[in-house]
Order: structure tokens, then C-alpha cells, then sequence
């Protein structure tokens, strides 16, 4: 049985840098689970666009503390085809691509 130490505990607790991973299920229907850590307290906006640029949802728009979250999009009024889902928090943004397939 390991014992963790103190500072292996905190460390393990709180993400070193903002990021976002992909999605899973991918392809998905009619939900996926996307999932992404804060590093600091910040305004987090993730947001889902199709292929002509247009914003379709917004999942996430509020200030958060650092941590992990996942959070689920229920795309099942959508069309079939290839989203683009963007996180911005912290003065950072990452994009990611997924497939949804009826």
C-alpha cells in the first residue's frame, strides 16, 4: 500500500497548465463527453461551431476554479458531419475537431 506525500497530493490535485482533450466518444451519438483542466481561476467559454464558422452551442460560460472538468454535449437535434469545439479560459484557446455520425 503506497503513502502519498503531502506535496504529491496537492500537485496531483490541481493542473499545472490549462488544456483541453479530445472528446470521447469520437465519432459519437447523440452525446459525447468532452473534458478539460483550468490551472488557475478564470473565465472559462467552451463553445461547439460547424464547418461554415457559425457557433451552435455554448456548454460552458462562467468563471471556474482550477481543476478537471468534463462536461457533456447533447448534439441529437444536429446534423451528421464535423464540429469544431473551442475552449478559451485563462488568455488561452485550444481547438479540437470531432464527428458526429446519425
Amino acid at each position: 500500500q503506497a503513502v502519498l506525500e503531502l506535496d504529491e497530493l496537492v500537485l496531483g490535485g490541481v493542473p499545472s497548465e490549462f488544456g483541453l482533450n479530445q472528446n470521447y466518444p469520437n465519432p459519437f451519438n447523440p452525446s459525447t463527453n468532452i473534458s478539460y483542466t483550468v490551472a488557475e481561476k478564470a473565465d472559462v467559454q467552451l463553445s461547439i461551431f460547424n464547418m461554415l464558422g457559425q457557433k451552435v452551442a455554448t456548454i460552458v460560460n462562467q468563471s471556474q476554479d482550477a481543476g478537471s472538468y468534463t462536461v457533456s454535449w447533447q448534439a441529437g437535434s444536429m446534423s451528421s458531419g464535423v464540429y469544431i469545439y473551442r475552449l478559451t479560459a485563462g488568455g488561452n484557446t485550444f481547438t479540437k475537431r470531432m464527428m458526429l455520425i446519425k
